[in-house]
């Protein structure tokens, strides 16, 4: 991956989270976080990876929200980001953060069964 599709990345990151706070949708519920952005070489396509903490259901409810407002939120990239063009986004859910969670939980269990401290 080249630096300048990198420095796109964390840009695109930043600016979709700060246009996130503007959204006021009943449905986005939970915390929800911007965890990385993948664009495409082209710069025409990015996939935005989401966070949701909470549960199942806000999660989903939040997902559908998220694509609901997925052209208001490249508008405002638009306006923000000066490219040559505002990519197209794809919300993703990123599920690494309960994952890393949960392991974590069965490690701490399995230590507290043992006897030892974690």
């Amino acid at each position: 991956m080249s630096r300048r599709i990198e420095r796109v990345n964390e840009l695109l990151r930043e600016e979709i989270s700060d246009v996130l706070r503007e959204v006021h949708d009943p449905r986005i519920a939970g915390l929800v976080t911007i965890t990385h952005v993948d664009v495409s070489p082209d710069l025409r396509h990015a996939s935005a990876f989401v966070s949701v903490l909470g549960t199942d259901e806000e999660g989903a409810s939040t997902m559908k929200a998220l694509d609901h407002a997925r052209q208001f939120v490249r508008r405002e990239l638009g306006r923000r980001v000066k490219l040559k063009y505002t990519p197209d986004i794809d919300f993703r859910r990123d599920r690494s953060l309960e994952e890393g969670q949960a392991v974590t939980d069965l490690m701490r269990k399995t230590a507290e069964e043992r006897g030892e401290k974690l």
